[in-house]
């Protein structure tokens, strides 16, 4: 009897993780459609950004992903036997994605419609003195350009 209310917690704790992942990738699909006309360039490309007419503003935004109990039960597994910690991967790449989508909205929102130089920071925010990981911080940082004029 134990091993069967075990066996339904699991399986509705995977039916939750799967519904609310695929809810928050949708979200960001939907975002990063809205902001996709903001233009990401490099160092090299920003030189012919640069004219009299353009204003320059530092952007920084990030975001917190944390795991959840199923998560941190698989990953648990996977270490035990070894192999790729899929549930902290896609935890990583949430964050990330969310960063940079809110770089870009902070960008549209002041006007921008360049970014410059986005550089990514990532780090694990641990829960216990057992360095588990509880939850993954994404920062990102970039120039927004205001290009009045056309590109030299």
């Amino acid at each position: 009897m134990d091993f069967i209310i075990f066996l339904i917690i699991i399986l509705l704790g995977l039916y939750f993780w799967k519904r609310a992942e695929k809810k928050h990738y949708a979200s960001i699909q939907k975002r990063e459609e809205k902001y996709k006309n903001i233009i990401v360039i490099s160092d090299k490309d920003l030189k012919r950004a640069k004219n009299d007419q353009s204003e320059w503003i530092l952007i920084v935004e990030g975001t917190v992903v944390a795991i959840d109990a199923f998560k941190k039960l698989m990953a648990s597994f996977v270490n035990l036997f070894g192999g790729r910690m899929k549930a902290y991967e896609s935890l990583v790449d949430r964050a990330r994605r969310e960063a940079v989508l809110k770089v870009k909205q902070r960008a549209a929102m002041s006007g921008c419609n360049v970014i410059a130089n986005l550089r990514l920071e990532t780090s694990s925010i641990s829960k216990s003195t057992k360095k588990q990981v509880g939850a993954v911080e994404a920062i990102a940082y970039a120039t927004g350009v205001k290009v009045v004029s056309a590109w030299k």
